[in-house]
């Protein structure tokens, strides 16, 4: 399986707009080949960031929903509210846990 998990800083005052277009992407990515989990959340100590919590059962999965249109035209939609690029997220490795069947 594959685990990425990542964070995505807003603009001052984009950070609700951020969270809302990620939590779309979540809507099109539960439907596809995979995809075992796509978890957005926040931490009240960093007002400007969103983080993304993913399970694939492989990476070639999540890379092609990528490449699915409504997913290309939603992260599209989320540069603009970008205040960083974006960096490259965790990949880590699955041990095991509640929930997860290696």
């Amino acid at each position: 399986m594959y685990l990425l998990h990542g964070k995505l800083t807003a603009k001052d005052g984009q950070v609700g707009r951020l969270a809302d277009v990620l939590l779309d992407a979540s809507k099109f990515v539960s439907t596809a080949m995979g995809c075992r989990l796509y978890v957005i959340g926040k931490d009240e100590n960093d007002l400007n960031s969103v983080y993304v919590t993913e399970i694939w059962d492989t990476k070639e999965d999540h890379d092609n929903a990528l490449n699915v249109e409504s997913v290309k035209e939603l992260i599209a939609s989320a540069i603009p509210l970008l205040g960083a690029q974006p960096i490259k997220g965790q990949e880590i490795e699955i041990l095991g846990g509640s929930g997860i069947t290696i």
